[in-house]
């Protein structure tokens, strides 16, 4: 696993690489650096699983990394003292924002957060990213109907028919979508109001039928915990 912390400040930089090692194991790859440029020169070099970030880099604005590098497929986790930007930071869907002054505990929280697939109920995520040549696009939140896997890639399946191409897993996007999405199936995460209505089809398979007459799969273990919800 590769970590890249971006902190200006080498005291707190180097107390966050010892936590994160403490969290994870020794072995954890962790680069350091202390300007919004070297960070997204790093980014782009190397593959990275997950961004810690300051916002206030000698003056710069963290800000700019998330907007550079918004549709990457690692997570990031915000660390930083301007908490009332807390809101803007989710909405670039970032894992989370841990405020400073922090703790361990603190942190732990927000490695936890990255290691599960629970959902967080806290979530303020208004847009995912998709990335086409040198342009950012910002698909909102309220036009998905459902995403599928497609490989190393996911499809996220609008509300007017289009189809983008999103480099996340869906087990990154299943870590940020807020309540209303949820995993039915290996390869699809669904948005509840999209769902109409649930069948069970010959030889024990599943799939609900969506508001616009699509049918998706449903897994077996999602079966009756779905039953619940559409009755």
């Amino acid at each position: 696993m590769r970590i890249l912390i971006i902190e200006d400040e080498a005291r707190i930089a180097k107390r966050i690489e010892r936590m994160t090692r403490d969290f994870f194991d020794k072995e954890v790859q962790i680069l350091l650096c202390d300007s919004l440029d070297n960070g997204i020169n790093i980014i782009d070099q190397h593959p990275i699983d997950l961004l810690l970030l300051d916002l206030n880099l000698n003056g710069e604005d963290g800000f700019d990394v998330l907007q550079n590098v918004v549709a990457r497929s690692f997570q990031t986790i915000i660390i930083s003292a301007y908490t009332e930007k807390a809101i803007t930071a989710f909405s670039y869907g970032v894992l989370d924002f841990v405020p400073k002054p922090f703790d361990e505990n603190r942190l732990s929280q927000a490695f936890m957060r990255f290691t599960t697939p629970e959902k967080q109920s806290s979530r303020d995520i208004q847009f995912l990213a998709v990335k086409k040549a040198k342009t950012i696009r910002l698909i909102s939140i309220q036009d998905i109907r459902y995403i599928k896997g497609a490989g190393i890639y996911t499809e996220l399946h609008l509300s007017d028919g289009r189809i983008e191409l999103h480099d996340k897993s869906l087990e990154s996007l299943e870590k940020l979508l807020p309540q209303t999405f949820e995993r039915i199936h290996k390869s699809y995460i669904l948005c509840w109001n999209e769902a109409d209505k649930l069948i069970v089809e010959p030889g024990g398979k599943y799939s609900v039928i969506l508001k616009n007459e699509e049918i998706l799969p449903v897994g077996r273990s999602k079966y009756k915990e779905i039953r619940h919800k559409l009755i």
